[in-house]
């Protein structure tokens, strides 16, 4: 047993230097390297997707119900921050501390102690607090039943659609689940949060001393071996130069379990693995993952800002301005791997509704859609100058000169008609006038 044990390692530390000395190195085909990777997954479910796009770039039971372990903490962290300000102060209560069985991960926290967020949150992160959990659940929703349902209201809002919390650490309950796919959206949710970033990818954190607690031995070192050069000056071999967090997971049903974020020049991928066999196993099978992405797939600038798409006339458009090109308002990258870098990708070119002149140089005219392997780019369309509006045409000026005809009839109607009133006044003005002069001459 102890020796098919030892050949397993082995074999994975084989997998893995290969991986390490030898990771960009450009393939045949992706489909090649598609069906080499797939081979290797070791893990009972994977996910691999790119940051930005949210594009899965690699599935294995994605979407399948796992349990989640303490990766459940991701949700738990970014809606902490959220929710609050880094320094703000939270007070441990009984409940959070005895609630946490024998043989979970803690951080030694004492009921009554009274931490930031901040403290906590790299305690969450870091250690794998279990405790840190709970207090910080009841310090956002002031029960920690109520912060579950937070959790479970916020899952949906990010987009997961097989995801069930029962708690915000990750302790094992049979109705606690969720899938890989569901994860990856959390962690890429997550990953847009600048704190969570540079919490996940710190490698160690001391929390500060308290009346309650007057040491500063509180010491935690990540757990997430991709981000750690090194454990006790001895070199670990699952360094991946380009991770940058995100959290480990164990329970004995879960199995072990990770979720990792790697970025190499602005191009980011998310993996997830969940029921894997060991530490190491998990670790080789994100490495692998990540190895694949970077070796097959790159953003490639389609278009760039200001370039032209197309010219179209402008029907009322004088003769010199309505001949008008599109200008694109932004670059348009997109997401390519090796089998489709060089297809030809048409735009689809989408114009407003009864577009016609006047037009100013850079109105919004429309949007240009280009799709590539699934996914979708839009950019707006901008005019390139003014068009003006062509006012010679034999109707407007017919049209023109009947409305201006009316007017003056109406004017002249008007004119006419005061002046037969003022005409009658005065006529009967003077016949007044005349009439009294006869009285007195009488």
């Amino acid at each position: 047993m102890k020796l098919t044990k030892r050949i397993s390692k082995l074999i994975l530390f084989v997998i893995l230097i290969q991986s390490l000395f030898f990771p960009l190195i450009s393939s045949a085909s992706t489909k090649e390297d598609f069906d080499s990777l797939n081979s290797s997954i070791q893990s009972e479910a994977a996910i691999l997707i790119e940051s930005s796009t949210g594009k899965v770039i690699y599935s294995k039971n994605g979407e399948e119900r796992k349990f989640p372990a303490s990766t459940t903490k991701i949700l738990t962290a970014i809606i902490a921050i959220e929710s609050c300000s880094l320094d703000e102060m939270a007070t441990v209560s009984e409940y959070a501390v005895t609630s946490i069985p024998s043989g979970y991960t803690n951080a030694n926290i004492q009921v009554g102690e009274t931490l930031s967020v901040k403290d906590l949150l790299y305690a969450l992160m870091l250690a794998s607090a279990n405790e840190a959990a709970v207090i910080l659940g009841e310090h956002i929703s002031g029960s920690y039943e109520e912060f579950v349902n937070l959790m479970n209201e916020k899952a949906k809002s990010i987009g997961c659609t097989n995801s069930h919390f029962m708690n915000g650490n990750g302790m094992h309950d049979d109705n606690h689940y969720t899938t890989a796919h569901d994860l990856a959206l959390i962690a890429q949710y997550a990953m847009k949060n600048e704190i969570f970033r540079q919490i996940v990818a710190t490698t160690s954190y001391t929390l500060p001393a308290t009346k309650l607690y007057p040491y500063n031995d509180r010491t935690f070192k990540n757990t997430n071996s991709l981000i750690i050069v090194n454990n006790n000056d001895v070199e670990n071999n699952y360094y991946y130069p380009y991770a940058i967090g995100i959290k480990t997971g164990f329970t004995t049903p879960a199995g072990n379990c990770l979720v990792a974020a790697a970025n190499n020049n602005g191009l980011e991928f998310i993996s997830v693995i969940l029921g894997s066999p060991d530490k190491d196993t998990r670790y080789v099978d994100a490495i692998n993952m990540f190895n694949f992405a970077f070796n097959n797939y790159s953003f490639m600038k389609l278009q760039a800002k200001s370039n032209s798409i197309t010219t179209i006339n402008i029907e009322n458009g004088t003769n010199d301005t309505k001949s008008l090109e599109l200008l694109i308002n932004s670059d348009v990258n997109v997401l390519a791997n090796l089998d489709n870098r060089n297809n030809a990708i048409e735009p689809k070119i989408k114009l407003k509704e009864n577009l016609s002149a006047p037009i100013s140089k850079g109105d919004v005219v429309g949007t240009v859609t280009y799709s590539l392997d699934g996914l979708s780019y839009t950019a707006d369309l901008i005019a390139s100058h003014d068009v003006e509006e062509k006012n010679n045409n034999l109707f407007n000026i017919i049209i023109k000169i009947l409305f201006i005809g009316i007017i003056v009839l109406i004017v002249l109607g008007l004119l006419i008609k005061r002046k037969f009133k003022m005409d009658k006044i005065k006529y009967k003005r003077t016949r007044h006038i005349n009439n009294k002069n006869r009285s007195l001459y009488k």
